[in-house]
């Protein structure tokens, strides 16, 4: 059986070795079967690895993307930093994509503009706020690129708006889900899109009323993420995007939404 490999950096002040993950999570499962079938490309992403955290977003190591999706590692308490970007143009209008079928996780729904991981690599890591928030401002240029073909150049770093984190559980069949501590970024530009159609299978941009439209629509799936970030604070935040959003700007506790 083939098996994936769980490496650890040294990211406290105590040293840490390959054995610290394993501690942490004794039974994790490192298998490839949960693999089997799906799409090539979306399975060679599983490899990416990203940043495992602590319940106060301190990091303790990393893992592949795989490992912290799958399940039965999840329900083990496995747990890693994410950010979703809501990019609004300039009519204030939100661009929303359907993740594509090939997706692994939460394939063919709807959800905000671009949700993924900063990685563990240079850049995209940091064990205090503001370095974490540096960090995922570059991951989601990197996303914004790969996912719907939008060039660095029109989604400079200064551009978005950090406002809060998101600690979030949610399965997303019997086999897959989220356990993330969600790092919430508003960027307002407009933009050129290329879409990968292995990403994303089509996008759409709305205003407020239509998004609570969108929502009474039962054929319409929403990404579990997106529906507690519309549920709890967008369309206030929303509201105030020209005038007062700085108030919700640079939250430093935890929204816990389990």
């Amino acid at each position: 059986m083939a098996t994936t490999t769980v490496t650890v950096t040294e990211t406290r002040p105590e040293p840490m070795t390959a054995d610290t993950i394993l501690r942490l999570f004794p039974d994790i499962d490192t298998s490839s079967e949960a693999l089997s079938g799906h799409d090539e490309e979306q399975i060679r992403l599983m490899d990416e690895v990203c940043i495992v955290l602590d319940d106060n977003d301190m990091p303790v190591g990393k893992a592949s993307k795989k490992l912290c999706h799958l399940m039965s590692n999840i329900d083990k308490g496995l747990l890693h930093r994410a950010f979703s970007v809501f990019l609004f143009n300039d009519k204030n209008e939100l661009l929303l994509q359907q993740r594509a079928s090939e997706k692994i996780t939460f394939p063919d729904m709807w959800t905000n503009t671009c949700c993924s991981h900063p990685l563990a690599v240079s850049g995209e890591t940091g064990s205090n706020l503001p370095d974490a928030i540096e960090g995922a401002k570059r991951a989601a240029q990197r996303k914004l690129e790969h996912e719907l073909g939008i060039k660095k150049e029109q989604v400079p770093i200064e551009k978005f708006r950090f406002l809060t984190r998101i600690h979030y559980k949610a399965p997303s069949d019997g086999k897959w889900g989220e356990h993330e501590i969600d790092y919430i970024l508003f960027i307002k530009t407009n933009v050129d899109l290329k879409p990968n159609p292995n990403e994303v299978q089509a996008t759409q941009y709305v205003n407020a009323d239509k998004l609570k439209k969108l929502f009474e629509d039962p054929l319409l799936k929403f990404t579990p993420w997106f529906k507690l970030i519309c549920n709890s604070m967008l369309f206030e935040w929303w509201a105030s995007l020209d005038s007062g959003l700085d108030k919700y700007t640079n939250e430093q506790e935890i929204r816990r939404m389990l």
